[in-house]
């Protein structure tokens, strides 16, 4: 599906690993080139018609970001370098300037290492309490364990919508109905939602929403932080510099601007908001249900094929994304990513940033397949060819 469109694929690869980041079709690329040889002048700062051209541009994105997440306004979107910078802001931005001693941080275990270590940073600067929603048995959250886990004390719920390794969709909508009946925050990791199917921010009511572009057909070193705009009025700038500020005088004078330029200080990565904007236009003009439902499809073409070797063992054999962990019995995980590289495939071995998951499943380390719509049946055949027969795996590693 659309596999002409993407330069790498030219090459003899089987490409597994889009949780990780994803291939970037000709559109992105080009557009990209376009800003450098065009008009490569720098944002908001200039006079001219080559610097118009790139104000035009970039704000443009933001504009069809506004459309594709379903925002409100412009000055909901603030262009970061990515989830994990997002994140990072909303924690040390926001919540620090309103968390106290004894409030509770709702995570999961099977969450990213970007939506939880600047929870256990906070906690740890103003004696917050990190707890955890239960999984079920799937490694799934439900709205019941939501309820349970939930205290008095409760102050924000952090989760992805979707997880990097169980693959699951989180009940969002009906979290933060849950959630905001009783005053509770609600911050959503979207890295692994937002590329793979519709997201709409209004109609789940988050608070808060992170995501990258690498992951969505986009450049690296861009993200998006959506936030409704009364609880972005008042995140606190992280970082301080040109572009953001009205004018300064003295400590005591000190002006920034409106949103939402005051949350993106220095020169931003141009060309990659710019080629975000090719991504995001690449996206709608597939349309995200198709690529939600030829991810479920290839998803499921490789599980039936999975179960019926005795030596795999699938950690998340049921999710609702095109993420598939799972072990080779007695061999390790990256020693099976090694051999898969032989043959030019190429697959996540290792915890995956989910370091504190293990607690819940027993297993440190796994592989871990993620597809997206440019995957093929052939593909998969041939990796599936390649994990059936164990003992030229452990030949080969030899």
């Amino acid at each position: 599906m659309h596999r002409e469109d993407f330069p790498m694929l030219h090459q003899d690869i089987i490409y597994f690993d889009n949780g990780a980041t994803s291939l970037k079709p000709q559109v992105v690329i080009d557009k990209m080139v376009e800003y450098y040889q065009e008009y490569g002048a720098n944002a908001h700062r200039g006079d001219y018609d080559i610097s118009f051209k790139v104000d035009q541009e970039y704000e443009n994105v933001r504009d069809l970001i506004v459309d594709f997440i379903h925002a409100r306004e412009k000055e909901e979107i603030i262009f970061t370098s990515g989830a994990t910078e997002s994140l990072n802001m909303i924690a040390s931005g926001f919540f620090a300037g309103i968390v106290e001693a004894g409030d509770e941080i709702l995570i999961t275990r099977s969450e990213h290492a970007s939506n939880v270590l600047p929870w256990f940073r906070l906690a740890k600067e103003k004696g917050c309490i990190i707890s955890y929603i239960p999984l079920d048995e799937n490694l799934h959250v439900t709205i019941e364990n939501v309820k349970r886990a939930i205290s008095p004390k409760t102050k924000v719920i952090a989760l992805a919508e979707v997880t990097n390794v169980v693959g699951d969709i989180r009940p969002i909508k009906e979290i933060t109905k849950l959630a905001h009946e009783m005053d509770i925050f609600v911050v959503v990791d979207g890295a692994q939602s937002v590329p793979h199917k519709q997201v709409d921010v209004q109609d789940l009511d988050v608070d808060f929403l992170a995501f990258s572009s690498h992951k969505m057909l986009g450049p690296t070193g861009v993200g998006v932080l959506y936030g409704k705009k009364e609880l972005l009025d008042a995140l606190e700038p992280v970082n301080l510099g040109g572009g953001m500020n009205e004018s300064f005088d003295s400590p005591e004078f000190v002006y920034y601007k409106d949103l939402p330029t005051r949350l993106e200080a220095g020169t931003p990565n141009i060309a990659g908001v710019i080629g975000l904007g090719a991504a995001i236009s690449y996206l709608k003009d597939i349309g995200m249900d198709v690529i939600h439902e030829r991810e479920m499809y290839l998803r499921n073409y490789l599980i039936e094929k999975l179960v019926k070797i005795p030596h795999v063992d699938i950690i998340n054999l049921e999710a609702d994304s095109g993420i598939v962990a799972f072990n080779v019995d007695g061999v390790f995980s990256q020693d099976v990513a090694y051999y898969l590289n032989k043959y030019n495939i190429c697959v996540r071995a290792g915890n995956h940033c989910a370091k504190i998951l293990k607690s819940e499943t027993g297993v440190t380390n796994s592989l871990r397949v993620s597809l997206y719509f440019y995957n093929t049946e052939n593909e998969i055949d041939e990796f599936v060819s390649l994990i059936k027969d164990k003992d030229k795996i452990v030949r080969e590693m030899i």
